[in-house]
C-alpha cells in the first residue's frame, strides 16, 4: 500500500508538471503555431515538430554595449585582489565568475583568473585554462576590469583570506561587508552569492558582469572542435535532453525511489552523509519539483507534449544514467557521446569539460 501511495504522488507530480507546461504553452505561444502537432499516420517524420517555429519579437538584452567602455582606475588606487572560487556545475562556476567580475568592477579590485572546484566524483581537475580560453578572456575583459593570471610574486606566498557568500540569502551590500576585509587583508578568496541581485550594482559593475558572462568566454579550442564532431555526426534535426537521473545527482535530491537492486547500489555508493529524506518531508520536496524525473516520467512527459517515438533524442549528461531502458522503451533513438566519440577521446572528457560540450 505504501509503494502503491507513493506511486500516486509520483504520477501526481509529473501530471502537474505536465499540465503546468501546457497551460504555459498554450498562454504563450500564438494560436496558429503547431511546433507540436502529432505526424499523420502515414508521414510519421515529425515535420511538424520542426515546422512553423514561432516568430517572436526576442532581441538580445545589449544595453550595456550602448556606450563606451568604461575606464579602469589606475593601478596605484586598486584596493586589492580578488580570487573567485567557482563551484557546483559548469553552469554554477560561470554565473559565479561573471557575478565575481561585477563585483571586482564595484569594488575596484583586480581579479585573479577563478579557482574551479574540482570533483573527486567525476575524477575532474579541470581548471578555468582547461575549458575556457585564457588569453581571449584576459584580451576581452580589458579595461572593464584588470585580470591577472596569477598573484604579484611580493603576495603569492600570503594565504588570502577566504569569504563565502554563497549560501547568504538576505540581502547585503558587497561595499559594506566586503571592502574593508579587501582593503584590511589585500587578498581574498571570495565564493559570491547565488542569490544576490545583480541589478542594485551601478551600471559599470552590471556592464562589467554582462561582457564578462556574453562576450569573454569562449571554448579552448579541442572542446569546440569535439562539439562541432558532435554536432555533424548527430542525425538532424534532434531533441537535446539533459537527464539528470545520475547516482551523483539523486543521492543530492534524497529523494525515494522504487528502483533495481543495481540502481540503489549506484546511488548509495555516493549517498554520503545525505540520507533519503522521511515520507513527509520527501513528499514536500517533491511537490516543488526538487527530485529528478526518472526515464520512465520523462517518456511520459515527452508523450503528453505529442513528441513522436521516432524523434532523435540527443542525452546531454555525463556517464552513469540509471534505467535508461525505461525511456528507451518507448523513444527509440536515443544517443549519447559514446554513439559518436573515440574511446580516448571520450576518456579525457570529465565533469566540467563533458559539460562544456553540450
Amino acid at each position: 500500500m505504501r509503494e502503491l501511495k507513493h506511486g500516486k504522488a509520483i504520477l501526481g507530480s509529473v501530471c502537474m508538471a505536465a499540465i503546468l507546461v501546457w497551460e504555459v504553452y498554450t498562454k504563450l505561444m500564438p494560436q496558429n503555431n503547431h511546433f507540436f502537432d502529432s505526424p499523420s499516420r502515414h508521414h510519421l517524420s515529425g515535420l511538424n515538430l520542426w515546422r512553423n517555429v514561432p516568430q517572436t519579437s526576442w532581441k538580445p538584452c545589449l544595453w550595456w554595449t550602448q556606450s563606451a567602455e568604461p575606464r579602469m582606475a589606475e593601478a596605484g588606487k586598486m584596493n586589492g585582489y580578488i580570487i573567485i572560487e567557482c563551484s557546483g556545475g559548469l553552469n554554477q562556476m560561470r554565473r559565479d565568475l561573471c557575478n565575481g567580475i561585477g563585483i571586482a568592477r564595484l569594488l575596484n579590485a583586480t581579479i585573479v583568473l577563478p579557482r574551479f572546484e574540482t570533483s573527486p566524483y567525476w575524477n575532474d581537475t579541470s581548471g578555468f585554462g582547461d575549458i575556457f580560453d585564457a588569453d581571449f578572456f584576459l584580451e576581452s575583459v580589458h579595461s572593464w576590469v584588470d585580470v591577472l593570471r596569477e598573484l604579484p610574486t611580493n603576495l603569492s606566498m600570503r594565504q588570502p583570506v577566504a569569504i563565502n557568500c554563497h549560501k547568504v540569502a538576505s540581502p547585503f551590500d558587497y561595499v559594506e561587508s566586503l571592502l574593508p576585509k579587501l582593503l584590511q587583508h589585500t587578498v581574498i578568496v571570495l565564493r559570491p552569492s547565488a542569490s544576490q541581485r545583480s541589478d542594485r550594482y551601478p551600471d559599470s559593475a552590471k556592464r562589467a558582469r554582462c561582457h564578462a558572462c556574453f562576450r569573454s568566454l569562449r571554448l579552448v579550442r579541442r572542446l569546440q572542435e569535439t562539439a562541432d564532431t558532435l554536432l555533424e555526426r548527430l542525425p538532424h534535426p534532434f531533441v537535446v535532453l539533459h537527464l539528470r537521473f545520475e547516482p551523483d545527482m539523486i543521492a543530492y535530491s534524497r529523494c525515494r525511489y522504487n528502483l533495481s537492486s543495481a540502481s540503489m547500489a549506484s546511488i548509495n555508493r555516493v549517498r554520503g552523509f545525505r540520507q533519503v529524506f522521511g515520507v513527509a518531508d520527501e513528499k514536500s520536496w517533491r511537490k516543488k519539483g526538487k527530485c529528478p524525473l526518472t526515464p520512465q516520467e520523462t517518456a511520459f512527459i515527452l508523450q503528453a507534449l505529442n513528441i513522436p517515438a521516432s524523434t532523435p533524442i540527443y542525452l546531454a549528461a555525463g556517464s552513469g544514467l540509471l534505467e535508461l531502458h525505461k525511456l528507451a522503451s518507448t523513444y527509440t533513438q536515443l544517443f549519447q557521446k559514446s554513439d559518436f566519440l573515440h574511446a580516448d577521446r571520450l576518456k579525457a572528457l570529465k565533469g566540467s569539460r563533458r559539460a562544456a560540450i553540450d
